[in-house]
């Protein structure tokens, strides 16, 4: 009886190795040949699946916002069930974006490097705007419900609040990279990002 293949898993598996040589060597040093050798297929196996390297570029990227997004999600869900405020359940979801260990910076990595690809591709692009438009929007509702709940101050601009949350997680995610997640403490540094703009919570220490 033949093997049933799964493709979904098998395109997965070939984004994953891409997004592996990616973070390691850099977009120039990825090819057909080194990816299928890290996935441990043939390279036909892969052009079966992507007809080139812009094909299986934007499904990595796809990927690695895909599951970064699941990842936030579930810190969203797993805090509001446990019933912490929305302001700590924002911090601990933005934390997921600072690649404090082995697949943050992986997928920081990946991302950083097909967003510079992004520039000269629109399909990239596309997953890039997308990308940040979702987060943008979340965090911006963060700090609606916050103006509602009375923590954030009733002037306040959602949007540009959220803007600048974002910037700081950015900045950070970059000096992380180049420092080593030992060389500040950047979850404390976002922990004030955030208290900036929920001004009326009362943090916990």
């Amino acid at each position: 009886m033949p093997r049933v293949v799964d493709h979904d898993q098998r395109r997965a598996r070939i984004a994953r190795a891409f997004q592996r040589l990616l973070a390691a060597d850099g977009f120039a040093g990825v090819s057909f040949s080194k990816v299928a050798a890290e996935a441990g297929i043939s390279v036909g196996s892969i052009q079966h699946y992507f007809a080139g390297k812009d094909v299986l570029l934007r499904f990595a990227y796809d990927d690695a916002v895909s599951r970064m997004g699941e990842r936030v999600r579930s810190r969203v869900r797993n805090g509001e069930a446990a019933g912490l405020p929305i302001a700590e359940v924002l911090l601990g979801t933005l934390a997921e974006l600072l690649p404090l260990d082995a697949e943050r910076e992986l997928e920081y990595r990946v991302r950083q490097g097909l967003q510079a690809q992004a520039a000269h591709d629109d399909g990239l692009a596309d997953v890039a705007r997308r990308s940040g438009r979702d987060l943008l929007g979340y965090v911006t509702s963060v700090v609606e419900r916050g103006k509602d709940g009375g923590d954030v101050a009733p002037g306040t601009d959602a949007g540009l609040a959220a803007r600048m949350i974002l910037a700081t997680v950015q900045g950070l995610a970059d000096q992380v990279a180049l420092s080593g997640a030992e060389a500040f403490p950047a979850c404390e540094v976002l922990r004030r990002s955030v208290a900036a703009v929920f001004t009326r919570w009362r943090w916990s220490a």
